[in-house]
């Protein structure tokens, strides 16, 4: 693919000249135009050490308010990022609605750097490729527009711009011996730039190879690229606004399904399983015990471990995170408890503000409600549309493969109680002064909702219970026998992830 391009693209000045005018005050235009209609923009800069991304950025952001932009300089990953999924630190630096993030360099230079000097395999990059399509799908599809550059230069272009950097003391120090070992391994490495571009070359992130020989072409070829997506971008959300949305004979939450064909997961769940408080009080003990060495070893072993609980109101939750928190030394543990986004966090993708909140090799996140909202209250309540809680599914599917991928462990419960259970520890709470905070008119407007919530639960269950992030449904009308099973399948969990890191 790269060998086939022809480098010897050129501008006289005049031409630059009199393009480069034309094209920056649209530019300027365009980036008001998208904050206005709150379009995020994401601009990867890859290619050839000394291809000239740092100056093709700084051409790039001229035209640009600098208070509506970021840039970001990627470098080696530091140790503290290697505890987490390299995807992670770029969820989490995506832009918000309105907002331009540009990096230079990216998740690809973090791919190709591990092929080159760490042998990675190809089926190992394959995976990555894979994670990395999903993760700017999942982006595209909320809105962000992404546009990727690969800056292309000859092998005897990369020698003279180095030669030439060194030549001035200023600039030496911008060669460095890792960047003579990538030259050295130039005609290796086209074959994995050919590779990544094939795998990862989207209708929604399409590459534009940028041929960087000439500085005044190059540069007006991107600012060219960057000028009609943005175009396209806002014409489309223009187009979008000004057209009514076709008539609906019914809303998602009216459609009829015949019960036959629900999947009825919850419907046949045996709630009478119980134990006496001799029994819980024996098992509670032994597990906590457990899971106190277990939690020592995980950090030994940098096993980040994730536990995700949702549940009824009421059901129990978080009388079970007091009791798993009772046996975990508090260094190694965070309980993230999530309530209705806040401002910036709506300004980002949905699953931004879970991906920030992520453990680090060691360590235990536990979430008290979690990025099921989306399919659960959002889904119900109307905070979403039936696209959007569609989608959802395969982009939280393969949001836990990315962490499960990375050695994390994910476990999932779904803590479940009767509707005659849930009023009577209502009533409870109402009573009990000391527990009044607990309960809320929106709790007793939610049970008015069971029957759609229970619809949402089983779809959710099924479409999101994998082999390596499971649902575990937890009976839960007995507090003690759910606190016991929470405990007892995160003990074995962990001790199995154990097994596996000392076999590997």
């Amino acid at each position: 693919m790269l060998e086939k391009i022809n480098l010897n693209k050129s501008m006289t000045k005049e031409e630059y000249k009199e393009y480069i005018d034309t094209v920056t005050s649209k530019l300027a235009l365009l980036q008001r135009e998208c904050k206005e209609q709150k379009i995020p923009i994401m601009i990867l800069m890859e290619g050839w050490s000394a291809s000239g991304k740092g100056t093709l950025i700084n051409k790039l952001i001229m035209p640009l308010d600098p208070r509506g932009f970021k840039v970001y300089a990627i470098s080696e990953e530091l140790e503290e990022e290697k505890l987490y999924p390299y995807l992670r630190k770029y969820w989490i630096e995506t832009p918000a609605k309105g907002r331009i993030h540009i990096f230079d360099q990216s998740y690809y230079s973090h791919i190709i750097k591990e092929r080159v000097f760490d042998d990675l395999q190809q089926s190992q990059a394959d995976i990555s490729y894979d994670e990395i399509t999903e993760f700017e799908k999942q982006l595209s599809d909320a809105g962000t527009i992404l546009i990727k550059f690969f800056l292309h230069i000859s092998k005897k272009e990369q020698e003279k711009r180095f030669r030439k950097l060194e030549e001035k003391k200023a600039t030496s120090w911008r060669v460095t011996k890792q960047d003579w070992k990538y030259h050295g391994e130039y005609g290796n490495i086209v074959p994995y730039y050919d590779d990544m571009i094939a795998k990862t070359d989207t209708e929604y992130a399409p590459w534009t190879i940028v041929e960087a020989t000439d500085r005044r072409y190059a540069t007006a070829k991107i600012l060219d690229t960057v000028v009609a997506r943005l175009k396209d971008a806002v014409d489309k959300v223009k187009y979008k606004k000004e057209t009514p949305p076709a008539k609906e004979g019914v809303t998602w939450q009216q459609e009829k399904e015949n019960p036959l064909f629900k999947p009825g997961v919850l419907t046949h769940v045996d709630l009478t399983n119980s134990y006496t408080k001799e029994e819980y009080q024996k098992r509670l003990k032994e597990l906590q015990g457990r899971l106190t060495i277990l939690h020592s070893e995980i950090l030994k072993r940098r096993i980040p471990v994730v536990l995700a609980l949702e549940g009824w109101d009421a059901a129990g939750k978080g009388g079970a995170i007091k009791r798993l928190t009772q046996a975990l030394d508090p260094r190694g543990y965070e309980v993230i408890p999530i309530s209705a986004p806040n401002d910036e966090e709506r300004a980002h993708h949905y699953l931004w503000r879970f991906f920030r909140a992520m453990p680090k090799a060691g360590h235990i996140a536990i979430f008290d409600r979690t990025w099921y909202g989306r399919v659960l209250v959002e889904r119900v309540e109307g905070f979403c549309s039936k696209e959007e809680y569609k989608r959802a599914y395969n982009e939280i599917n393969r949001m836990e493969e990315l962490l499960t991928n990375s050695g994390c462990v994910v476990i999932k419960f779904w803590l479940h109680i009767d509707k005659d259970e849930q009023e009577k520890r209502f009533t409870a709470r109402q009573e009990d002064p000391e527990k009044q905070w607990k309960i809320t008119e929106e709790d007793w407007r939610n049970r008015s909702k069971w029957d759609l919530y229970e619809e949402a639960v089983d779809e959710m269950v099924v479409r999101t219970s994998t082999t390596n992030a499971p649902w575990v449904i937890v009976e839960a009308n007995s507090k003690y026998y759910a606190r016991i099973k929470i405990l007892e399948t995160v003990v074995n969990a962990i001790e199995e992830a154990i097994k596996k890191k000392k076999e590997s």
